[in-house]
């Protein structure tokens, strides 16, 4: 009987380290939005840790924008919130919808830097997170 759990053990741990490993290769986590019960396609890569380091990213702000009455709170962050704490996926009160927050945050900076995926693909490849 022992034998039989420490295999299974086993059997989990490798799993783990092969499905590690496979993340790391591409540097990235994948990005669940638990608001979107249902999705269309995967979950998107995304290097945060990268992200820090390149050129225009100041600080958490920088993505993490904190607005009040309407108006950009300066400095000031939103990383301790998800996303949909502010933006829904069907808002009722002509807010910015959750997945157009997503889009527009990254294929904004994507274009303006002139590097970064910006085709569906290439950021929620297949096979990842499902």
């Amino acid at each position: 009987m022992i034998n039989g759990k420490w295999n299974r053990g086993l059997v989990l741990l490798g799993v783990l380290l092969i499905s590690l490993t496979a993340f790391s290769a591409f540097g990235a986590d994948v990005l669940i939005e638990p608001a979107f019960e249902q999705r269309e396609r995967p979950g998107a890569l995304f290097n945060h840790d990268a992200h820090m380091e390149y050129d225009g990213v100041e600080d958490c702000f920088t993505c993490h924008h904190l607005y009040e009455d309407g108006q950009l709170v300066e400095g000031e962050s939103s990383d301790d919130q998800l996303c949909s704490d502010c933006h829904k996926v069907r808002p009722d009160n002509g807010g910015t919808r959750l997945m157009t927050a997503f889009h527009r945050m990254c294929e904004s900076c994507h274009d303006e830097q002139k590097k970064g995926p910006v085709s569906c693909g290439e950021c929620h490849v297949r096979g990842l997170d499902e």
